[in-house]
């Protein structure tokens, strides 16, 4: 199998790199969706709006993309793991445990918001709109660079 991969593996890295790219754009608007709904009248046409926007979000684009960044990146370790013993992967898995912790904690909020709750305040989920970036800033400096 790890002989086949690896003759793939070019392939495995390019999807890999789309999905990532797809995860982490939808981990970055849909805080900016939990703000807007924050703007929104409670229980009003906008708020119903953007509580489907946020359920199509996650479960059309950041859900299976996450599950394909996982599903790769095992993948790609298979094919290559030499991987496991560079000091800078560990700083990149370490980082992808966290934004996939990140995505539970949305995906908890998204559910809250569907009941019509505003947890936490619009402050907060504009922080936390630029959290998934500074980490996959951090994640690509990491596989590209390879500091250590």
């Amino acid at each position: 199998m790890a002989e086949f991969l690896s003759g793939i593996y070019l392939w495995l890295k390019s999807v890999h790199l789309i999905m990532v790219i797809a995860w982490m754009a939808g981990m970055m608007y849909l805080p900016r969706l939990f703000v807007y709904q924050h703007q929104s009248e409670k229980g009003g046409e906008a708020e119903r709006y953007f509580i489907q926007m946020q359920r199509r979000l996650l479960k059309g684009i950041i859900n299976p993309s996450m599950v394909l960044v996982w599903v790769l990146g095992i993948l790609m370790l298979v094919a290559n793991p030499a991987i496991l013993s560079q000091g800078w992967f560990h700083v990149k898995l370490a980082l992808l445990v966290a934004v996939s912790a990140i995505h539970g904690f949305y995906s908890s909020s998204r559910r809250k918001f569907e009941k019509g709750e505003r947890p936490r305040s619009e402050k907060f989920w504009r922080i936390m709109n630029e959290v998934p970036f500074l980490a996959m800033t951090v994640i690509v400096v990491m596989v590209i660079v390879k500091p250590f």
